[in-house]
């Protein structure tokens, strides 16, 4: 009786286990001895860019993978940060260098958005994407009033005249008017250079129309600052052929590290609050509106 029970205990398990054991052995040899080296690797940059490490730390991973022939980045931003957009773009041109990179504009990729996507080898847009916005802007709240009204006081204490710059409790000086202005402009002249030689126009023509306007996918493309009018799946194909792809490609995406509050109210929620207190953090912005 116990060896008829211990043959049976070994016929359970076998029956449960082989089955998952053999799922995992599978799942194993797909995405390694069995991967296909016919892949396209998917970023989506969405909402404000505060922080670029994420993005290119996907990006590096793609380049690095042989069985990933070309990116697609699908951006969907009205910018952000200076120093975020500048380091994301750099690694776009970098990736660029060793596999095709192709830009897919959504609705919106205004101003570091746009930044981003001129390092790519190819930039597709729909007609009516709203893209450009290229210029800097910087925000600093004047809450004085208000401060006076509550009878709200601060006590600043600092080592230079330009320490507190951007004090929200009282008015701003000309000569920090004036400081801010000149750091404006030589990010300004950083952007306006970068699209120029990542996109091989003429300065003076990127600078004509660097005044902050925001442009339609079909105005770009008149313009230069993108090559084709599609959708997401012309971009695919777009990439296809910059990578020399005989068969249709298998699509792998990478896995936005979710935040708890976007996974409490949503992305649209928390794009709105990054909007809202970002300023503080970052107030020197290429970023539309």
């Amino acid at each position: 009786m116990k060896r008829f029970l211990k043959i049976l205990f070994w016929m359970v398990i076998a029956i449960f286990l082989v089955p998952i054991a053999g799922g995992v052995l599978y799942m194993i040899a797909k995405s390694t001895i069995l991967a296909s080296s016919n892949r396209i690797g998917v970023i989506f940059v969405r909402g404000t860019i505060t922080d670029s490490f994420e993005y290119t730390d996907a990006l590096a991973s793609f380049r690095k993978d042989d069985r990933v022939r070309a990116i697609i980045i699908r951006i969907d931003s009205p910018g952000g940060g200076v120093s975020a957009a500048q380091e994301l773009y750099r690694e776009v041109l970098r990736t660029r260098e060793a596999k095709p990179v192709v830009a897919s504009l959504g609705s919106v990729a205004t101003s570091g958005g746009y930044y981003v996507a001129c390092g790519a080898s190819k930039i597709i847009a729909s007609p009516g994407t709203i893209t450009g916005s290229i210029g800097v802007i910087a925000f600093f709240p004047n809450l004085s009033r208000i401060f006076e009204k509550i009878g709200f006081e601060t006590v600043v204490i600092k080592s230079g005249k330009f320490k507190d710059l951007g004090n929200p409790g009282r008015t701003m000086t000309p000569d920090e008017e004036n400081l801010i202005r000149e750091s404006l402009m030589q990010v300004h002249r950083q952007f306006v250079r970068d699209i120029a030689v990542a996109r091989g126009l003429d300065e003076s023509k990127v600078d004509a129309i660097a005044d902050g306007r925001i442009l339609t996918g079909e105005s770009a493309l008149e313009l230069g600052l993108i090559d084709e009018l599609g959708n997401f799946q012309d971009a695919v194909q777009v990439a296809r052929l910059l990578a020399q792809m005989e068969e249709e490609p298998e699509l792998i995406y990478h896995e936005k590290r979710r935040r708890l509050i976007e996974m409490l109210f949503g992305e649209s929620a928390v794009r709105w609050l990054d909007r809202l207190f970002s300023t503080e953090v970052a107030p020197v912005r290429l970023q539309y509106p």
